[in-house]
């Protein structure tokens, strides 16, 4: 502490004021140095890919970091027609579609009377669907297959959005079970006592309530089973049922050395636009989601 000429009495910052902002901004810079190294190395391989998808197969052999000498539109036709890749599009967007409205609704559905309501086999349904969650995929790939073949849906497209139904809803009910939780419960004997019902007290009531929580797990959902390889390889091996990883993966093995590489790279721009816009519209939602996690 210091006086001024005229008696007013200053208090310097001390020296352990001055090392704390010190390190504070190493940390900060630090963080923001790794956070620019790691957009890179997100952003980099997506316009390299985004380049190469207008590039001839001369282009992407003899000089893959180079522009491409003119925008090749026809590699996104020869990859839709040619490679089939929009057939095995329009399959994807079924199933996934398909697939996420019935787990979304029955996983909020299971989830909300899992937490607000108490009976006996409570929480062994609970611990079950959080068991479910330790299960390897590839230990259930013999079992489903008998089952989905006695149910004649082997290879069908109604077996796959079933299977996908089952794999993505413990998930979904773990997610949403503490959203519900924490909803208060007023509001819910308020509909009571305005005449609502169970199922409108549900739908119009607190399934609102848990929207960012529905948007969040509605975006893991949708990235889960748009990129799931594994089930459809061995439980849809008819050629014409083929979702967008069995098409990519037949697509660049099928040419050999021959293949279209303008054209693989517009198949993957194809798959993986999708999954960029959906993650950009809703990510508002997330990131309230996480912050209302994190409040709780």
């Amino acid at each position: 502490m210091t006086t001024t000429a005229d008696g007013a009495e200053v208090v310097a910052p001390s020296r352990a004021q001055g090392t704390g902002k010190r390190e504070g901004k190493g940390v900060a810079t630090t963080a923001h140095i790794a956070l620019i190294l790691w957009s890179l190395l997100v952003i980099l391989p997506l316009v390299w890919t985004l380049l190469s998808s207008f590039k001839s197969t001369q282009e992407v052999l003899g000089n893959p970091l180079s522009l491409p000498g003119k925008l090749r539109f026809s590699n996104y036709a020869n990859a839709w027609t040619t490679a089939g890749i929009g057939r095995y599009f329009v399959n994807t967007v079924v199933v996934v579609g398909v697939a996420l409205v019935l787990v979304m609704v029955l996983g909020a559905m299971c989830a909300y009377v899992l937490a607000r309501f108490t009976f006996p086999g409570n929480r062994l349904i609970y611990y079950s669907m959080l068991g479910g969650l330790t299960f390897p995929v590839f230990l259930a790939i013999v079992p489903l297959f008998f089952v989905l073949k006695n149910l004649s849906l082997l290879n069908t497209l109604p077996g796959l959005i079933i299977t996908y139904v089952a794999f993505a809803l413990p998930f979904t009910v773990f997610f949403l079970h503490s959203f519900f939780k924490a909803l208060p419960g007023e509001v819910y004997e308020a509909a009571q006592i305005d005449g609502a019902g169970e199922w409108r007290s549900f739908f119009s009531v607190m399934l609102p309530m848990a929207r960012p929580g529905m948007a969040s797990v509605a975006i893991f959902n949708f990235l889960g089973l748009w990129n799931q390889f594994l089930l459809p390889v061995a439980l849809n091996t008819n050629s014409n049922n083929y979702v967008l990883s069995q098409g990519m993966a037949s697509f660049a093995s099928q040419a050999g050395y021959a293949v279209d590489f303008g054209a693989l790279f517009a198949a993957v721009v194809i798959t993986v636009a999708p999954v960029l816009v959906v993650y950009i519209i809703f990510q508002r939602q997330l990131q309230v989601s996480v912050t209302a996690g994190g409040v709780k």
